[in-house]
């Protein structure tokens, strides 16, 4: 074989090889691709946690360091067992062989409920206690969930019955549980009366109300509106502080006493009575009764009328009304004084004790039919016999009456005469003094019109004399040329009026054509030629 053949089987060798481990190669990138997928699909399908909206997740971890005797929870994530921590909505991915987990909808406290915790998990509490003073401790919590969603890993039930609501779950799946109550809703026009059933011994625990915080009944009261309290640490008792009215006619509430001479005298009346919003707190201990509690609205106005009012309404009558005879009782100053006396009486009693008397009214006294009829017609005639003075009186009274209103009447008249004669005086003084201004406003007037008269006649003689002048300073002037001129011609007055004659008409003529023989100018000129010789 030559070197040329040899050189071409090992080149064909070579090609053979790299076309195998290129296919090789292809192959196992595919492998490997399609192993990731598979493992990319198994985790997304056995590792995904999709929690979806209004719902949690709970882990439990399956390997890790062993839990200790008394512990429930898992402190942290290092400990296998139920982890406190929940995953709220969202997508995660947890190992399964290391995590188990389960979705829940979150805890809801629906509008007009409220929420009690009870941890499960923590620290045992010390002797005699019920509730967690810290989040280290298991037991009842202080503070109540108010209506709203909560991603808290409990078991929800009703607080009355203790029934589970919604999908029972495992006892290792929950470290709570949520207790559903109702609010306490003190209505308008009633106080609540806290009791703390929880808290700290108070120092005098002989005391029948205690400061805010101890164990026992608050001096504190709520007012109106809805509440959010523990029913396990407060108990809360409304107590009605509006007005109450009842009858002392009604089964149970009649009285009576004896009056002075031995007769029974039953009474008949109404009183309104409330408990005092300020002590409300003292009245409800001080005369509750525990079977008033029963519907949590402790009506005390019952025991109130039976261990306050009545008793010492009755006091009040039997000692008052025993120092009067039956006989004040049916009218008079005496029923009147008994009836005032009683309301003043009642009042100032109760209002000791917390209780307002907004009235007491003594409607009806009901005295025994011996003495009635007599004594009511004695009354009777007593206040007939009143009546006449009274109506005397009225009449005497009205005569007065009468006399004063004519008395004031023609003081009245007399007034208005007097006003009228100075409204008169006063309106011609006016008139006067205003017709006086008017004649002297008049009489400057005139006055000033005369001088300005004169003023004027002054100027106007003044300008006609200058006129006047000038007319004879003119005609002296003239008169002095005249005389010059007819001096110029020799002291001739017919020779100046020629002259004068010709210097007139001597302008108007240009030529003149005229027959000298029979011409009228020219006979003219001949009479003032005649003239002119015969004054010589």
């Amino acid at each position: 074989m030559s070197f040329g053949d040899m050189q071409d089987n090992l080149q064909g060798r070579g090609a053979a090889q790299g076309n195998l481990a290129l296919r090789f190669g292809l192959g196992g990138i595919a492998v490997v691709l399609v192993l990731l997928l598979i493992s990319a699909y198994v985790v997304y399908t056995q590792f995904r946690i999709d929690v979806p909206a209004e719902h949690f997740a709970v882990l439990t971890k399956k390997v890790g360091v062993d839990l200790e005797n008394g512990q429930e929870v898992a402190p942290d994530a290092d400990h296998k067992g139920l982890q406190l921590k929940v995953l709220t909505e969202g997508r995660y991915f947890y190992n399964p062989y290391e995590w188990g987990w389960g979705v829940y909808p979150m805890v809801e406290i629906e509008p007009g409920k409220m929420g009690i915790r009870v941890r499960l998990y923590g620290d045992d509490l010390p002797y005699g206690h019920f509730v967690a003073t810290n989040e280290k401790q298991k037991g009842i919590i202080e503070e109540p969930l108010i209506p709203a969603r909560y991603a808290i890993n409990a078991l929800l039930i009703d607080g009355k019955t203790k029934q589970v609501i919604g999908r029972p779950r495992s006892k290792n799946d929950y470290v709570e549980i949520i207790e559903l109550w109702d609010p306490k809703i003190i209505a308008a026009g009633y106080k609540g009366v806290v009791t703390n059933l929880a808290g700290p011994i108070p120092e005098e625990p002989n005391k029948m109300l205690v400061g805010e915080g101890k164990r026992g009944p608050q001096e504190k009261t709520l007012d109106a509106g809805t509440h959010y309290r523990n029913p396990y640490m407060y108990r809360i008792n409304a107590v009605d502080t509006r007005s109450q009215r009842f009858n002392l006619s009604g089964e149970g509430h009649e009285m009576g006493f004896p009056s002075k001479d031995g007769f029974w005298i039953s009474l008949d009346g109404i009183i309104e009575f409330r408990v005092m919003d300020a002590r409300a707190a003292e009245v409800y201990v001080t005369y509750n009764d525990i079977g008033n509690d029963v519907a949590g609205s402790s009506r005390i106005d019952e025991e109130i009328i039976a261990k306050v009012i009545m008793p010492n309404a009755r006091s009040f009558c039997r000692l008052r009304g025993s120092n009067s005879s039956g006989r004040d009782f049916i009218g008079g100053e005496t029923r009147i004084a008994f009836q005032e006396d009683f309301e003043k009486g009642i009042r100032e009693t109760c209002e000791k004790q917390g209780i307002e008397i907004v009235q007491a009214l003594i409607t009806r006294i009901k005295p025994p039919e011996a003495i009635r009829d007599p004594v009511r017609k004695r009354e009777i005639s007593v206040q007939e016999l009143k009546q006449y003075q009274q109506q005397t009186l009225q009449q005497e009274q009205e005569a007065k009456l009468a006399t004063e209103k004519a008395l004031i009447e023609q003081k009245q008249a007399l007034v208005d005469a007097e006003l009228f004669v100075v409204e008169a005086v006063t309106l011609a003084r006016q008139e006067q003094q205003v017709a006086l201004e008017a004649a002297n406003r008049d009489k400057e007037v005139a006055e000033q019109r005369l001088q300005a008269a004169k003023d004027k006649a002054q100027a106007v003689l003044a300008q006609k004399r200058a006129e006047a002048a000038v007319v004879t300073f003119a005609n002296q002037a003239d008169a002095a040329g005249w005389k010059k001129s007819v001096e110029a011609l020799g002291n001739d007055g017919q020779a100046f009026a020629r002259y004068v004659l010709y210097q007139k008409l001597a302008p108007g003529f240009r030529t003149i054509m005229t027959n000298t023989a029979d011409s009228p100018l020219m006979s003219v000129l001949e009479k003032i030629a005649q003239g002119q010789k015969s004054g010589e």
